[in-house]
């Protein structure tokens, strides 16, 4: 049961909509896929704002690309990230095996093999349109702890905290660094992301797509205090929309020593994958919202 003071009159508009949500998970799977398309393309039509912000990251990231076809592409990340909040619906309120029939799963047999080493391992996680389905999914295979940003919204924030409760053997805030390494020294795995722009604060600037980055160093930090073995791990659905590959790939040469060529190389992975399925990812973000100094001031690309 919700705590009181969520139950106030002025959240009743976001419990009706996400009961509205809620319901739509247990349509048939097409059904589901049609209207997170719907979602996407209501968001990218009235959205101006975060529409802005995904062009500017496209023009930026994929300038190799026609106007047309960067619209196109912006177009296509509204409608995966709409998609990609049915599926975070249906990881969160829907039992984790419902998909599985439709999901691969590669790499779990080296994942394997390092926990039985008794090291942990980070996975090094993105912000994939498909993340809350991905983590429902894998824990059916492993268990895991995860780290989350707490939402702005009380009501949605709750909900998230709730369902991941479920799901994972812990759930840790980004700040929460004592367990992360806890578990870690306990041969456990932690899912992990580094990919949004948190400020100059322990972060670096590394290249993503050719520009310079604020990249948090925690990674290198916690995996080096933890003992821990660094694996990437990504989760899509295919271009068919036929199922989800969801895959632990070798370990990266993380922690090297130096923090700057640890969030290089990890960037450099998150790009990789992302020339190879453009749209699935979180544009909407102002990933690089945080410049070097420019000049008087600091440099704004979103302007």
């Amino acid at each position: 049961m919700p705590p009181k003071h969520l139950l106030h009159p002025r959240y009743w508009p976001v419990w009706l909509g996400t009961g509205l949500l809620i319901s739509m998970t247990y349509l048939p799977y097409r059904i589901q896929l049609a209207l997170g398309k719907t979602l996407g393309l209501i968001l990218y039509k009235t959205g101006k704002s975060r529409r802005h912000i995904a062009t500017v990251n496209v023009r930026l990231c994929f300038p190799e690309k026609t106007e047309q076809q960067q619209t196109q592409l912006v177009r296509q990340i509204f409608i995966d990230n709409g998609i990609g909040l049915m599926e975070t619906l249906i990881g969160w309120f829907r039992r984790p095996d419902y998909l599985l029939d439709r999901t691969h799963f590669h790499g779990f047999e080296q994942l394997k093999a390092e926990l039985a080493t008794g090291r942990g391992v980070i996975l090094l996680g993105a912000h994939y349109s498909m993340l809350d389905l991905a983590g429902a999914l894998f824990v059916t295979q492993l268990p895991a702890n995860v780290s989350y940003r707490p939402q702005d919204n009380p009501v949605m924030n709750w909900l998230m905290e709730q369902q991941r409760q479920k799901l994972y053997t812990g759930c840790y805030t980004r700040k929460d660094i004592r367990s992360f390494i806890r578990c870690l020294k306990q041969g456990e795995v932690l899912w992990y992301a580094q990919d949004q722009d948190f400020g100059r604060k322990n972060s670096v600037f590394v290249d993503f797509f050719g520009i310079p980055t604020a990249t948090i160093t925690a990674t290198s930090r916690i995996a080096k205090a933890g003992n821990a073995t660094v694996m990437p791990l990504t989760y899509f659905r295919r271009d068919d929309n036929s199922g989800y590959d969801i895959t632990v790939h070798p370990p990266l040469p993380i922690p090297s020593g130096d923090d700057v060529e640890d969030a290089r190389v990890a960037n450099a992975f998150i790009e990789q994958q992302l020339r190879q399925h453009p749209s699935q990812y979180l544009w909407l973000h102002r990933r690089f919202k945080t410049q070097p100094d420019a000049g008087n001031g600091k440099a704004n690309l979103y302007r």
